[in-house]
């Protein structure tokens, strides 16, 4: 009988990541490979047209050199591109911090371990967002 071969890598090597940003949530997974990188099944140069959002969730690997060593497969939903992109960012930083755990200094100086809280504001009673006010007459 011809030995079984596995194609796909272990995924206890692999190291997980989340990241937020607004309403956009990201869970990441890093595995050693030669800098491949997946966005909801597909390829970051097609989930990503702006430049922008590619350099934002990329920051990470080019802080810590880590490009072309890892292959990076994210899921990322809800809120829009920037908010995807910066929640991307964070759940790379976490990951690489998992992977490797001497790129927290690096990581942390950088300022790619901080998550932004700014969040939306909720709507409050009586007016028309979270804080418009509705126009006032004097007479």
């Amino acid at each position: 009988m011809a030995e079984a071969t596995t194609t796909k890598p272990n995924p206890a090597d692999d190291a997980l990541g989340t990241g937020r940003r607004k309403s956009s949530v990201a869970r990441v997974r890093v595995r050693k490979g030669d800098g491949k990188i997946y966005v909801n099944k597909r390829p970051l140069d097609n989930y990503f047209p702006n430049e922008q959002h590619r350099q934002a969730l990329l920051a990470p690997l080019e802080h810590t050199g880590k490009r072309d060593e890892v292959d990076v497969i994210i899921r990322v939903g809800g809120g829009g591109n920037t908010g995807q992109a910066d929640a991307c960012k964070l759940g790379i930083a976490r990951a690489l911090k998992i992977f490797d755990p001497e790129l927290e200094e690096t990581l942390r100086d950088s300022g790619l371990l901080t998550r932004d809280s700014r969040m939306k504001e909720r709507k409050k009673p009586g007016l028309r967002g979270a804080r418009r006010a509705s126009q006032f007459s004097k007479r």
